[in-house]
């Protein structure tokens, strides 16, 4: 059922991070928002003014039972490794479903009913592209794709046999302000060190669907308010895609060099990197949404943003 997110009050797991922080800020102009964070990657500083924090570890019970309490309206539960090529997978796999099981549970016991949860791209796997929300079979190629994917196995059995209503989003790559470890704030990194030659992991012949984060929020503030089932799945990216390479060249063009690129071949950047993904927004559009711009633009954007950032602190 859709849910007014106003005069509510709100719970955002991993609220120091990209996402959430951004989110938390949208949310607390008409909401009470919390946010609970481990601060492992995210930072205390992007948690906005006015906004309840609480220090807490989504894979520790007692934190998850001080962070999740019953007069919750809505819990936006982000907390998360989001690396795809992280060192050591069988922790990420068996923490982010840890943490989603935690919190679940917890909501289950304090009568809190309403999840909004930040799946990926990356559980379809090399799928047809566009690729709609009911394309099948789901076979993702990395561990991270499937710790989404249980996540979702989880929270669909939460929203079919426990009442809760779930609005599930499967993220394209989303890029903004305050991003590290991406590949635009990676190449700008690599830039400022050394402005004559850009390594480029693969063939830069990757393409995928960039999405600003302002433009992720505002999508999935409309799918709360406006998605009327009890299990709400939604692809949220845009329309258009964006090589490797272009974004090697729109970064060049942003911080006004002409480097020479370098790359280590192959059609991927690393084992289980999908190496093209553009996803249907056909259900998101007929709810309503459209994305302001396209992914080139959205890149642009935040390379606009990260060479401002990053600069000041190579200075």
């Amino acid at each position: 059922m859709s849910l007014e997110l106003s005069d509510k009050r709100v719970l955002v797991t991993g609220g120091a991070g990209l996402v959430g922080s951004h989110l938390a800020a949208r949310l607390s102009e008409d909401n009470h928002v919390v946010v609970a964070d481990d601060l492992s990657k995210g930072v205390r500083e992007r948690v906005p003014d006015g906004v309840e924090f609480v220090q807490a570890d989504m894979t520790d019970a007692d934190d998850v039972a001080e962070a999740v309490t019953e007069d919750l309206d809505i819990v936006f539960h982000f907390a998360a490794y989001t690396d795809t090529n992280y060192g050591n997978p069988r922790q990420l796999f068996e923490e982010n479903t840890e943490m989603t099981y935690n919190v679940l549970e917890r909501m289950q016991e304090v009568g809190v009913s309403n999840i909004a949860f930040t799946s990926s791209s990356t559980i379809y796997g090399e799928a047809p592209r566009p690729t709609p929300e009911d394309y099948a079979p789901l076979e993702p190629i990395s561990i991270y794709g499937s710790s989404k994917l249980a996540d979702e196995g989880l929270l669909s059995t939460f929203a079919h046999s426990y009442d809760f209503t779930v609005y599930m989003y499967r993220f394209a790559n989303i890029v903004g302000p305050n991003q590290r470890g991406n590949v635009i704030p990676d190449f700008i990194e690599k830039l400022l060190e050394d402005p004559e030659t850009l390594e480029i992991l693969g063939d830069g012949r990757q393409e995928k669907s960039y999405l600003h984060v302002e433009d992720c929020i505002d999508a999935m503030c409309h799918v709360v308010e406006h998605a009327d089932r009890d299990y709400n799945v939604y692809n949220l990216g845009t329309r258009t895609t964006t090589s490797v390479t272009t974004i090697a060249n729109i970064v060049a063009d942003v911080l006004d060099l002409d480097p020479e690129f370098e790359y280590t071949g192959g059609d991927r950047g690393w084992t289980g990197d999908v190496p093209k993904m553009r996803l249907s927004i056909e259900k998101l559009s007929a709810l309503g949404w459209e994305p302001d711009g396209s992914s080139d633009e959205a890149v642009r954007r935040a390379a606009e943003e990260l060479a401002e950032e990053l600069r000041a602190e190579y200075e």
